[in-house]
């Protein structure tokens, strides 16, 4: 019986602990006897279990990360090195950010990323990188080197990466040398190619075919050499504006393989022409602040659904711009031709201009002709010129049907021009020379919007009774820095903002607002203004109002509005 008890108590027991059998409460032979690995680092956060952020933690060495990561975001940090056996562990990563750190090329070694062979996106920018990483993974799509101090690419870098679509590399100190002739070869699909900001005298040779935007802006660049576009057939955005380009840089050859071709910068260079061989695809030509004298309606021909034409800060002068110059381009939507020393508007312009820009030039009349060409003109820009009142014909405006903005501000006007469309929204007069407002030039103007009066000679005795009158969709009205001594009367119903200040005004009567009821903010700064200068009762019935600016008077101004919830009137003292 005793021995029946024993053998049922050793069952239950189990058997004896011997040597070398393993006990749960320690650990096993060989693993470290530390905690394990946190999954998330500490201070880092970590949303997903595939995903670790680090941001702006101020980390100064590489955290041991978790080897399930796929997505590891360092950036903001003050890390110097990448250590080898930190980054081999991590062999699923495929989104590693490194933006904004203190990395240089003596911390980062040769083998850093070779076992990270799933990685896709890698973002080193804003680092201390003096040359690029000799190799990086075959498998990326995304590589973001820009503001280091790189001057040397090397084969692998970015060759043999068969997914590769966007590489940034601006901002750097890259110079033809230090690009290899095969820094892409085995890289075609690349789409986007970044090297602005750099020290290249020339375009670089072999780049990717497959190219849809290449950034080459603010570099040295003095020449294109022949074929080096040839290749880039799918070529849609070319940048090469502030470089040293002259026209013996260039031949009709450069763009004429372009057949994709939409976006063309070339301002700030040395043009002293429009460049030839322009493909037909072209839509937008930059060719603002170069030193072209005269535009060639043959080197147009073949760009003939240009939309935007920017011809800003030339040498045109007078005779540079002749008529028909522009008619090939028959679609041509925009015309910059702003400081150019033009003296009239240039005629047989194409008929489907809608926007034309010409401020700073020396035009000084305008003929009942001169813009009888362009009919569906919606935007016309001539301020700061030369106009005069006596040389702008009654009927210059007329034919303009489908104007709605139209900019005459720092011209040498006395008065508004006669014969302006009915379908205006926008009039600039601001800095001419009015010292009088009459109804019949503003009658009809029943869709204008914004009328600018800054900066005149105008006084209110000078305003005539009905001025406003057809004015029913005015909403924004400028009569600052001009000479008057109190509100105008009789501004329009559906006024909601108006510029008073820097006038001679010194009281503001109950009634001063009465025809305004819409009105949102008020501007009276500056004027002649004191405490009392302002009625109680000036403000009744202005629901909507809730800017009142009198800073700058002789005195604080004391405002009084009825308590309303939507109400911020702003008060002040000189």
């Amino acid at each position: 019986m005793w021995l029946s008890l024993l053998l049922v108590l050793l069952l239950l027991l189990g058997p004896p602990t011997t040597p070398g059998m393993e006990d749960a409460a320690f650990p096993h032979m060989g693993e470290s006897s530390q905690p394990l690995p946190r999954p998330c680092p500490l201070r880092c956060s970590c949303p997903r279990a595939d995903t670790v952020d680090c941001d702006g933690l101020d980390l100064r060495v590489f955290p041991h990360i978790t080897k399930e990561a796929q997505h590891l975001s360092l950036q903001n940090n003050q890390i110097q090195e990448l250590p080898y056996n930190e980054l081999s562990r991590l062999s699923g990563l495929r989104t590693l950010n490194l933006h904004n750190n203190l990395i240089s090329s003596e911390g980062l070694p040769d083998e850093a990323f070779e076992s990270l062979t799933q990685l896709q996106h890698i973002y080193v920018a804003h680092n201390k990188l003096s040359v690029a990483p000799q190799f990086l993974p075959r498998s990326l799509r995304v590589v973001d080197l820009a503001a280091n101090q790189v001057t040397e690419i090397f084969p692998l870098t970015f060759g043999e990466k068969p997914e590769l679509r966007s590489v940034y590399l601006h901002n750097n100190q890259l110079s033809n040398t230090g690009l290899p002739p095969d820094a892409f070869h085995g890289s075609e699909a690349v789409t986007t190619l970044s090297l602005s900001n750099n020290q290249l005298s020339y375009l670089p040779p072999s780049l990717p075919p497959s190219l849809e935007r290449l950034h080459l802006q603010n570099n040295l660049i003095s020449k294109v050499p022949r074929g080096a576009l040839s290749r880039q057939t799918h070529l849609r955005e070319l940048h090469l504006q502030h470089n040293q380009l002259t026209d013996s840089g260039l031949d009709a050859t450069t763009f004429s393989k372009l057949h994709r071709l939409e976006y063309l910068d070339l301002s700030h260079n040395q043009l002293a022409a429009v460049p030839a061989g322009l493909p037909r695809t072209l839509a937008v030509l930059h060719l603002g602040r170069n030193r072209i004298q005269q535009v060639e309606a043959a080197r147009l021909r073949g760009a003939r659904g240009l939309r935007y034409l920017l011809l800003q800060h030339n040498q045109l002068g007078a005779a540079g711009l002749p008529a028909g110059a522009l008619r090939p381009l028959r679609g041509l939507h925009t015309l910059h031709i702003y400081g150019n020393g033009l003296e009239h508007v240039p005629l047989a312009l194409p008929r489907r201009l809608r926007s034309l820009v010409l401020p700073h030039n020396s035009v000084a009349a305008l003929g009942a002709r001169d813009l009888v060409a362009t009919p569906g003109l919606a935007e016309l820009n001539l301020a700061y010129n030369h106009l005069a009142s006596a040389r702008v014909h009654h009927q210059a405006f007329h034919p303009l049907r489908a104007l709605r903005s139209l900019d005459l501000a720092g011209n040498q006007l006395t008065r508004v021009p006669t014969g302006l469309p009915a379908g205006l929204h926008i009039l600039r007069l601001q800095r001419n020379q009015l010292r009088a407002l009459e109804p019949e030039p503003l009658a009809g103007l029943d869709q204008l919007r914004e009328l600018s009066l800054a900066h005149n000679r105008l006084r209110v005795g000078d305003i005539e009774p009905g001025t406003w009158h057809e004015l029913q969709a005015l909403q924004v009205l400028d009569l600052s820095h001009n000479e008057l001594s109190f509100v105008p009367p009789d501004l329009p119903e559906a006024l909601e903002e108006l510029h008073l200040q820097s006038n001679r005004i010194s009281y503001v009567g109950p009634e001063a607002f009465l025809n305004t009821p819409s009105l949102r903010a008020l501007f009276l700064r500056a004027n002649r203004l004191h405490m009392t200068s302002i009625a109680p009762e000036a403000f009744l019935g202005l629901p909507h109002l809730c800017v009142v600016d009198t800073t700058g008077n002789p005195e604080q101004v004391l405002i009084q509005l009825p308590p309303t919830a939507s109400r911020r009137p702003q008060a002040g003292g000189p």
